[in-house]
């Protein structure tokens, strides 16, 4: 079983992330469940949501303390919240940033892992120049199956028009494929690209 944790704030997309990330999976053929953490539910507070992918029918239901993947959709979180609880040392850390990890003021925890599975891509920026809003959630999908490998992109982009309709679907499609050609270039340029 494969599990992803998406850590996010309120009006971000976190929810829907997870969801599109699910229908993705399912659309590969496989079994997937996505459901959110609620806290506090205003906007700007912190969300977690949480997405399981299995070639097997899934029974958990509990919230994913052990996580093989990281989507961190706004980097303030990084010392405001524990995200990085439970992640595997292999695991995959995908943050919606163009500032480096250690920039981020995460370098020394981000050397304890494979580089290869590390990656930031600017999704905000990517979700506003086809969006035209700051929503960096469909982005980060697309940077998420570039780095993980673990989904295709054409699924990711499937689920997105599964679940919005019209120029909506099309600017994150958009937003997606741009974030996952930015994140196989980075791996490229850092020489990690079929390293996955």
């Amino acid at each position: 079983m494969f599990q992803v944790r998406i850590h996010g704030r309120g009006g971000q997309g976190v929810v829907t992330a997870a969801e599109v990330l699910s229908i993705a999976a399912f659309l590969e053929g496989r079994h997937a469940q996505a459901f959110p953490s609620f806290g506090s539910e205003r906007t700007g507070a912190p969300v977690v949501a949480f997405c399981r992918i299995d070639d097997k029918e899934i029974r958990l239901r509990e919230p994913v303390l052990e996580p093989d993947a990281l989507i961190i959709q706004d980097p303030t979180l990084l010392h405001q919240v524990d995200v990085f609880a439970g992640l595997a040392r292999d695991g995959y850390i995908l943050i919606n940033t163009s500032r480096s990890f250690d920039a981020l003021g995460v370098g020394e925890f981000a050397r304890s892992l494979r580089p290869e599975r590390l990656c930031t891509v600017p999704a905000t920026e990517f979700a506003l120049t086809h969006v035209g809003r700051p929503l960096p959630n469909a982005a980060l999908l697309g940077g998420f199956a570039a780095v993980s490998g673990r989904l295709k992109l054409e699924s990711v982009a499937a689920a997105i028009r599964d679940k919005f309709g019209g120029k909506v679907a099309e600017g994150n499609v958009a937003a997606a494929n741009a974030a996952y050609a930015h994140v196989r270039n980075e791996l490229q340029e850092t020489g990690h690209a079929q390293a996955n």
